[in-house]
């Protein structure tokens, strides 16, 4: 199934854009897909014990199910004033 990945802030920049494509398999879930994104990104992993995350504009948990033309946004700690 494919899902839209939505990247932010330092996310974005390690990743090369603000929204992805991905290919996750039936019955995945947040953490399926944030593994495969680690393991293409190796820089993703600094930030995975801080990060949020949402399904479809909803804040969601790691072990969410994930389906078919669903958009995950991964969202890490930010700051700034």
């Amino acid at each position: 199934m494919r899902v839209t990945v939505r990247l932010f802030a330092r996310l974005r920049d390690l990743g090369g854009a603000g929204e992805l494509s991905r290919e996750v398999p039936p019955g995945g879930t947040v953490a399926d897909l944030w593994t495969g994104l680690v393991r293409e990104f190796p820089g993703f992993a600094a930030y995975g014990q801080s990060l949020s995350c949402a399904v479809n504009a909803e804040y969601a948990k790691f072990h969410t199910p994930i389906a078919d033309g669903d958009e995950v946004a991964f969202l890490p700690p930010v700051s700034g004033g």
